[in-house]
């Protein structure tokens, strides 16, 4: 028999539980408003194709725009700890709001 030699692990870095459902939160927003991009598209290109009045050009180019931007901040998010991760987050929130006030609810 071979003698073994118990190692420590080092402490585990948890996230408290506010933090993670925070992430999951923003993480959902962030691939809604990707879902919705791809939508707006999908309309934009049908209309194109049946030359019926569609979207229009802005809304096909600013909603994947806005996507990315919130997949960016959601990427920060996710890898960062503390007020970055935070802020990350609230960026996600503030990319989403936007869009939605600009494009459908104004």
């Amino acid at each position: 028999m071979t003698d073994t030699e118990e190692l420590e692990l080092a402490p585990a870095r948890g996230r408290s539980r506010t933090a993670r459902r925070w992430r999951g939160l923003t993480g959902s927003l962030a691939a809604g408003l990707v879902a919705l991009a791809v939508l707006v598209l999908g309309a934009g290109l049908l209309c194109a194709f049946l030359d019926v009045p569609g979207p229009g050009a802005a809304p096909m180019i600013a909603h994947p725009a806005a996507a990315v931007l919130a997949l960016l901040a959601q990427r920060v998010a996710d890898r960062k700890d503390g007020v970055l991760a935070g802020a990350a987050g609230l960026a996600v929130l503030l990319i989403l709001a936007g869009a939605l006030w600009t494009f459908w609810w104004a």
